[in-house]
């Protein structure tokens, strides 16, 4: 049985520089705690991140897996799948940005996670890495987008 987690929060950036700052994977290192290693193996025709291999922490330990990204016709959504993994059996999942405001200045992200690991856990194990997970992918992202978007202002007042 898979683990779902899903998740909506409102992020005062534009849909996409959303979609920018998570589709560049060899920074997630910088936004996100437990990603230890990103190397992009095949990048699609235009450029994005194709199979991606990830070195990450994860229950005490250090995984590896490989996921492949789709970019399908909607331009503010970014999905994946696993390829391999040691530790994972099953994972899909996908980011979709939704303009909340004419001005682009709120952007409404969705995410949506499922999940198999190979070994069985119980079920308060599996919440908190659950939650580790949504945190990292939806409240991290949040802040690394809004403290840029503070940065760049206050930048700009300065010039």
């Amino acid at each position: 049985m898979s683990d779902h987690a899903n998740q909506r929060r409102v992020i005062k950036a534009s849909p996409q520089r959303c979609f920018d700052m998570v589709s560049d994977v060899e920074k997630l290192s910088e936004w996100t705690d437990d990603i230890k290693e990103v190397k992009v193996l095949v990048r699609d025709d235009n450029g994005r991140p194709g199979d991606v291999s990830f070195r990450a922490a994860a229950m005490g330990r250090s995984t590896k897996y490989t996921l492949r990204y789709s970019y399908g016709s909607n331009p503010l959504r970014i999905s994946w799948r696993l390829i391999e993994s040691d530790l994972i059996k099953r994972m899909n999942g996908d980011y979709e940005f939704h303009p909340l405001s004419e001005d682009d200045a709120e952007t409404e992200v969705v995410y949506n996670l499922d999940v198999d690991l190979l070994v069985r856990l119980p079920g308060f194990v599996k919440r908190r890495a659950e939650s580790k997970i949504v945190h990292a992918a939806v409240d991290d992202l949040r802040e690394r987008l809004e403290a840029e978007t503070k940065n760049s202002g206050e930048s700009e007042r300065v010039s």
